[in-house]
C-alpha cells in the first residue's frame, strides 16, 4: 500500500489584501477525497508564482484534529461540522467542490458499470447479510448478468474519513438496520471487512482482492481504471457515476440556507442524480495568529474557484456556481480576522 502523505505545491494569486510583501508557504491536512483536485490546483498555482502549499492527505478525522490543534493553516474534511461544533473551536468552514463516493468492485469477467446495486443491497453487503455475489438479492437487480458463486470481501476505511461519513450517511437513509446498528460518522464499527488507509488504501485493496467491494471518491476509481457499480437512486433510476450525475445531485444543495455551510447531499431527488454525492470542506480558525498565511490560504482557494473549474471537471468534480462562490467570499470577509479584528479578505 502506498504512503498517503503527499506534498503539493501551489501559488498565491490575488493581491486583494496586502498583509505581507513576501509570499508565505501554507500547510494543510485532511481529506483524501479532494486530494486529486487540490494537487492539480497546487501545481497550477506553483507554476504561476512559486508559493508552496504542503498538504497531508491523512483523512478527514486527522484534518479536523490538526486544525483544532493549530498545527496547520487549514484542515480539510468531507464531513461538514455543525455550527455548534465550529463555534466550540472558533472555526469556520466553506465548501470547495462536489464529487461522488462510488462502490468499486473486483469481479472477474464483469466490466465496469455492469454491476447494478441499490441502497438496500449495498447496505446488506456491508452488514454481512449478503455474502455471495450470486445472492438472490443481487441477481434480482442484475438480470442476465453472470455472477460468480464467490464470497464477497468488504473493504472499508480504517482511518477517520469523510468519505466513510458520506457513504454511511447514505446507508442510514436507505436502510433502517444500518441506521440503528451502525450509523454515520468519520469512523464506524464495521460489521465486516478489511480496512484500508485513505481512498488510496481502499482502492489498492479492491484492486488486489478478487471478489471484493469497497467505496472511494470517483477520481480514485477513474485514475486507477477500477470497476464502478451503477446505482439505483431515490427516483428508482439506475445511474452511472460521473460529472453529470454529481452535478444533478449538487443542484439540490441549499447553501444560502445552511448555517456554517453545513450541507449533506446524499440520496437527493432527481432522475439523473447520483445517490452518494458529497461536498468537501475547508476548516480555518476565525481569529488568525498568522494573517499572512491565512490570506495565502484564501488566495489559494480563490484561485481554485476562479481559475480551476476546468481542472475540476477533468476529474469529474463539480465546481461551485458563481453565486455560491460569492457567498463564500463574503463569509471569508465576515469571519476570518486578524487578532486586532481586521478582515483578512476584502
Amino acid at each position: 500500500m502506498r504512503n498517503i502523505t503527499r506534498t503539493m505545491t501551489g501559488a498565491v494569486a490575488g493581491l486583494l489584501f496586502a498583509v505581507s510583501a513576501q509570499a508565505v508557504d501554507i500547510t494543510g491536512a485532511g481529506a483524501t477525497f479532494p486530494y486529486p483536485i487540490y494537487a492539480k490546483w497546487a501545481e497550477a498555482y506553483n507554476a504561476k508564482s512559486g508559493v508552496k502549499m504542503n498538504y497531508q492527505s491523512i483523512g478527514s478525522g486527522g484534518g479536523i484534529k490538526q486544525i483544532q490543534n493549530k498545527t496547520v493553516n487549514f484542515g480539510a474534511s468531507d464531513k461538514p461540522l455543525t455550527a455548534a461544533e465550529l463555534d466550540k473551536d472558533g472555526l469556520m468552514q466553506f465548501p470547495t467542490v462536489v464529487g461522488g463516493v462510488v462502490p468499486v468492485y473486483n469481479i472477474e469477467g464483469l466490466p465496469s458499470g455492469k454491476l447494478r446495486l441499490n441502497g438496500e443491497v449495498l447496505a446488506n453487503i456491508f452488514l454481512k447479510k449478503v455474502t455471495k455475489w450470486d445472492d438472490a438479492a443481487i441477481k434480482a437487480i442484475n438480470p442476465g448478468v453472470a455472477l460468480p458463486s464467490a464470497a464477497i470481501t468488504v473493504v472499508h476505511r480504517s482511518d477517520g474519513s469523510g468519505t466513510t461519513f458520506n457513504f454511511a450517511n447514505y446507508l442510514t437513509k436507505v436502510s433502517e438496520e444500518w441506521k440503528s446498528k451502525v450509523g454515520a460518522d468519520t469512523s464506524v464499527s464495521w460489521p465486516a471487512g478489511v480496512g484500508g488507509k485513505g481512498n488510496e488504501g481502499v482502492a489498492s485493496y479492491v484492486q488486489r482482492i478478487k471478489g471484493s467491494i469497497g467505496y472511494v471518491e470517483y477520481a480514485y476509481a477513474k485514475q486507477n481504471g477500477m470497476s464502478v457499480a451503477t446505482m439505483q437512486n431515490k427516483e428508482g433510476e439506475f445511474v452511472k457515476p460521473g460529472y453529470d450525475s454529481f452535478r444533478a445531485a449538487a443542484k439540490y444543495a441549499e447553501w444560502e440556507k445552511a448555517p456554517g455551510f453545513y450541507e449533506i447531499i446524499t440520496n437527493e431527488p432527481g432522475k439523473e442524480s447520483w445517490p452518494i454525492a458529497a461536498a468537501t470542506f475547508i476548516l480555518m480558525h476565525k481569529s488568525q495568529d498568522n494573517p499572512a498565511a491565512a490570506h495565502e490560504v484564501l488566495n489559494f482557494f480563490n484561485f481554485g474557484y476562479t481559475e480551476g473549474d476546468k481542472m475540476a471537471e477533468q476529474l469529474d468534480y463539480v465546481p461551485l456556481p458563481d453565486n455560491v462562490v460569492k457567498l463564500i467570499q463574503t463569509h471569508w470577509s465576515n469571519n476570518v480576522k486578524a487578532k486586532d479584528g481586521a478582515a483578512i479578505w476584502k
